[in-house]
C-alpha cells in the first residue's frame, strides 16, 4: 500500500500563485476592454444598480465604478496569492483558489452586463438589466468557482511517520500511569451561553418549540466548551468538564500511532468545536499544541490540548501493549 508523499516543497509553488491571480488579472481585462469599446457610449453618471424588475433605480459615475470595482479585484487577488503563496503548508488554499475564481467571475460579469446596458440605453435612467442574466452569473460564479477548485489540484499531504518512530513512556513492565488535562473555549461558552438565553427567551415569549431547539443546541455547544482529555489503558476518551461521561472514546485497536503537532483550525478544520472533514475529525477549541491519532482507516482524530507529545508517548506505550493481544 502507497503513501502520501512528503512535503518536499511548500504547499503553494509559483504555478498555484499564477492560479489564484489568473481569474483576477483576467476579470480586470474583460472589464477594461469592455469599457474600452463602449466608452464612447456611456453616459455619466452610470446606471448601476437596478430592481427586481430590472430597472436603474441607484446611479454611479463612470470613474468611480470603474476604480471601486478594479480596485475589488486588485485587493481580493493580491490577498489570494499571498494566501496560497506562504511556505507554510495552507490545507485551504485549495478552496481559497476556487472562491477565488467564483468571486472573480460575479464581479467581472455584473460589471460587464452594466456598462452593456448602459451602452445599449440611450440615458441612464433607460437602461434595463433583467433578473434572469443575474441568475447567468451567479451560475456563472458557481462554475468558475469549481473550476479553480479543479485547476489548484488536490493538497499534498505530509507523511505519516513510521511506525515506532513517534516517542514512547517509559513504563514498566506491571506499571500503569494516566494522563489527563482540560482544555476549553470562552469563545464557544460564550456562543452557548447567548444560544441558551435565546432559547429561554423565545421559549417564554413566543413558542417552547423554537425555544427548545435553541435551548438544545446551546447545551450542545456547552458540552463542548470544556473538555477533559484522558489517555490511560483504555485509549483516549473526551468528556464534559462538569461531567463524568465520555462523548468520544477512542480505543487502541482503532489507532496505528500518536504523534503531536501544531495544529492551525482555520485552514484545517475551518472553525471551532466538534469539527469532522473529509481527511480528519476531531475536537478542536484553539489553535496550537494538538494530539493527533493516525487511524487504521487513514484518518487523523484530532485533540488540540497543552502537553499533548506527554499524552502521545504515553498512548503510544500503551499501544504497544496492546498490540500482542491483537496478533499485530
Amino acid at each position: 500500500m502507497k503513501t502520501a508523499a512528503p512535503f518536499t516543497r511548500p504547499v503553494t509553488g509559483s504555478l498555484r500563485v499564477a492560479t489564484a491571480l489568473f481569474p483576477f488579472l483576467a476579470a480586470m481585462a474583460v472589464v477594461a476592454g469592455i469599457h474600452h469599446k463602449v466608452a464612447d457610449r456611456l453616459t455619466d453618471p452610470l446606471a448601476t444598480h437596478f430592481d427586481i424588475r430590472g430597472k436603474a433605480d441607484g446611479f454611479t459615475s463612470v470613474q468611480g465604478f470603474l476604480t471601486g470595482t478594479l480596485l475589488i479585484l486588485v485587493l481580493l487577488g493580491a490577498g489570494s496569492a499571498v494566501f496560497v503563496g506562504r511556505k507554510r503548508p495552507a490545507p485551504a488554499a485549495r478552496w481559497v483558489i476556487g472562491t477565488g475564481w467564483g468571486i472573480a467571475a460575479t464581479v467581472a460579469l455584473p460589471t460587464s452586463l452594466t456598462l452593456l446596458a448602459n451602452a445599449h440605453a440611450d440615458r441612464a435612467e433607460s437602461a434595463r438589466l433583467p433578473l434572469w442574466e443575474l441568475a447567468a452569473v451567479l451560475a456563472a460564479g458557481v462554475a468558475a468557482g469549481a473550476l479553480g477548485w479543479l485547476l489548484a489540484g488536490p493538497e499534498p499531504r505530509p507523511q505519516p511517520p513510521r511506525p515506532g518512530a513517534a516517542p514512547r513512556l517509559a513504563l514498566g513492565a506491571g506499571e500503569r500511569a494516566g494522563w489527563t488535562r482540560t482544555v476549553g473555549s470562552p469563545l464557544l461558552s460564550a456562543v452557548g451561553l447567548l444560544t441558551v438565553c435565546g432559547g429561554l427567551f423565545l421559549g417564554i415569549t413566543a413558542d417552547w418549540f423554537t425555544g427548545g431547539v435553541l435551548l438544545a443546541s446551546g447545551a450542545a455547544v456547552g458540552a463542548v466548551t470544556s473538555v477533559r482529555v484522558t489517555v490511560d489503558r483504555r485509549g483516549l476518551a473526551l468528556a464534559p468538564a462538569l461531567l463524568p461521561y465520555a462523548f468520544r472514546r477512542v480505543p487502541f485497536d482503532r489507532v496505528a500511532e500518536a504523534t503531536s503537532r501544531n495544529v492551525h483550525i482555520a485552514t484545517e478544520f475551518g472553525g471551532w468545536g466538534y469539527r469532522v472533514r473529509h481527511n480528519r475529525s476531531g475536537l478542536v477549541l484553539r489553535s496550537g499544541e494538538g494530539l493527533v491519532l493516525r487511524l487504521h482507516s487513514g484518518r487523523e482524530f484530532v485533540v488540540t490540548v497543552d502537553d499533548a507529545a506527554t499524552a502521545a508517548a504515553l498512548f503510544n506505550t500503551y499501544l504497544d501493549r496492546a498490540r500482542p493481544s491483537r496478533g499485530d
